[in-house]
C-alpha cells in the first residue's frame, strides 16, 4: 500500500505544469530585462544631451 502511493506520488504530474510557466516567465522577464538595460543607458544619455542643449537657448524677450 505505501508503496503504491509512492508510486502514484511520483507519477503524479500536477505540479509539473505550474514549474513550466514559473520557468517561462522568469526566461522572458530575464530576456526583457537584457534587452531594456542599453536602450535605459542610452535614453539617459540622450537625455543629458538635450538638457544641455536646451539650457544653451536664449530665452525672454531681450535675448531675441
Amino acid at each position: 500500500m505505501l508503496m503504491t502511493k509512492a508510486k502514484t506520488w511520483l507519477l503524479n504530474e500536477d505540479g509539473a505544469v505550474t514549474v513550466d510557466w514559473v520557468v517561462l516567465c522568469a526566461a522572458v522577464i530575464g530576456m526583457g530585462m537584457v534587452v531594456l538595460q542599453p536602450i535605459a543607458f542610452s535614453t539617459t544619455s540622450s537625455t543629458a544631451d538635450l538638457s544641455i542643449y536646451v539650457e544653451s537657448l536664449p530665452v525672454g524677450y531681450g535675448n531675441n
